[in-house]
């Protein structure tokens, strides 16, 4: 009985953890496309005072090239934390349920040392 009491407490601990790490992913690609947003920002401020918006350009300011090569690394990494994320989401659900078994067989158990 205590057994069962502490794998519902194991699994409901399970499932605050995965809930914590879906959210952290979250909040890093949150974080990642604002970054990228305003590095897109900078690089349209840069091109249009220099009046050269071709990146193959000679004379191409250095600022925007780079500002460019950091926004497309952001894109990679948000494309990389979405995969991440459906994993999150999948392992999420599998320790929800896993959670929810465990909690009915500990309520069946109540329920039958109730009756005896």
């Amino acid at each position: 009985m205590k057994s069962r009491e502490s794998l519902v407490r194991l699994k409901g601990f399970q499932v605050t953890e995965k809930r914590r790490q879906l959210q952290q992913l979250q909040s890093m690609m949150s974080e990642f496309e604002r970054m990228a947003k305003e590095l897109e920002s900078q690089i349209a401020i840069e091109e249009k005072k220099s009046g050269i918006s071709d990146p193959s350009h000679f004379a191409y300011p250095t600022f925007a090239k780079a500002a460019r090569q950091r926004a497309d690394n952001l894109q990679v990494s948000i494309r990389e934390l979405r995969v991440q994320q459906e994993a999150a989401e999948l392992a999420l659900e599998e320790a929800e349920a896993e959670y929810a078994k465990a909690a009915a067989l500990e309520e069946r158990d109540g329920q039958m040392r109730a009756r005896a």
